[in-house]
Order: C-alpha cells, then structure tokens, then sequence
C-alpha cells in the first residue's frame, strides 16, 4: 500500500513538473504563438496595472496562477528589418539601465520561422535602492525578441519568476520559438 502511495506522489510529481502542453493562440490577423493550453489572456485592467507604459501591449496571457506573463507590443519605427544588429546593443543598454542586475544568458540576433529577430534571455535582478526600503529584490527569468515589420518594431516577451526558472526555461524557449508572423 505505501509503495502505491509513493508511487501516485512520484507520478503527480512529474506531471506537474512537465514540460506544458501547449496550444497555438491567434493573437492578431499577422501573428500566432503556441503558448500552454492553460494560459488566458489577462484582463484590460490587469493590463493597465502590470503593464502602466505608454504603449499598451497588443496582448497579455497569463498563468492560472498569474506568475507567468506573455505580451506582445507593437510599436512604430523609422528602422527597418536590417537594423537589428545595430539595435541589439541599444536595447541591451536599455535592459542593463532598466534592472539593478542583468546576467544573460543569450544576446543575439537569429532566425525564429524565417524571421530575424533579437533575442535577449536573461535573469534579472530589480532592487529598490532607496534607502529606507526593506522590500527584496525581484528576480525574473526572462526571453524578450524583437523584430521589425511594416514599419512596426514587435516585441515579445515572456516573464518567469526567477523560482520557477529551471521548470520553465525549455517551455520558455519553446513557446518563443513558436512566434509565427505573416
């Protein structure tokens, strides 16, 4: 009887900790994604809490636990497709002024499904540094790619709490390779 016990928590165990299914999403006419089937998208208020930029992003998805977030923004832009070697280093400046720490893990410029994109997938460190705050730092794992179409720069992101890092990281990798664009 403890051998079945043990048995069926090994089991559940696994299935918890196994890479998540996924489904492909329609996010717009032009773009599509295979994000877990669990995912939903969050809510125009979520948006506007966890997302308080000027650019809104085009969509959110969400975990059922609302830990893991994917978004995609669009932008406009005067650069073009062949500008991203250029761009990889103003956005990594932009990632390292952004965080109080980043470690990357890959900076480049590559193809996802025949398209160029940067991709940044890194581990972030965001402390408050003032001085009377005792709040601790925030770790994220995170993968953010960018891409130029029609005169619109697209960014992708998806945000893992840094806890949850070595259970994600393949799921992360798999869902931003997945990016389709027409």
């Amino acid at each position: 009887m403890r051998f079945l016990a043990l048995l069926a928590i090994i089991l559940v165990a696994g299935a918890a900790f196994a890479t998540p299914k996924l489904k492909k999403f329609q996010i717009t006419k032009e773009i599509t994604v295979s994000l877990p089937k669990d995912f939903t998208p969050m809510p125009d208020d979520g948006i506007a809490r966890e997302y308080p930029a000027t650019t809104r992003p085009v969509a959110v998805y969400t975990s059922p636990n609302g830990q893991i977030d994917f978004s995609v923004t669009k932008k406009k832009t005067p650069f073009k497709a062949q500008d991203l070697p250029m761009l990889r280093e103003f956005y990594k400046a932009n990632l390292l002024e952004k965080f109080t720490k980043v470690d990357f893990i890959r900076q480049e410029v590559t193809q996802v499904k025949g398209k160029d994109f940067i991709v940044f997938e890194f581990v972030s460190v965001l402390a408050d540094e003032r001085r009377a705050s005792h709040l601790a730092p925030v770790q994220k794992y995170s993968i953010i790619q960018y891409t130029i179409q029609n005169n619109e720069l697209l960014i992708f992101t998806l945000h893992v709490p840094f806890a949850m890092k070595n259970d994600w990281q393949d799921a992360a990798r798999q869902v931003m390779s997945s990016v389709a664009i027409k």
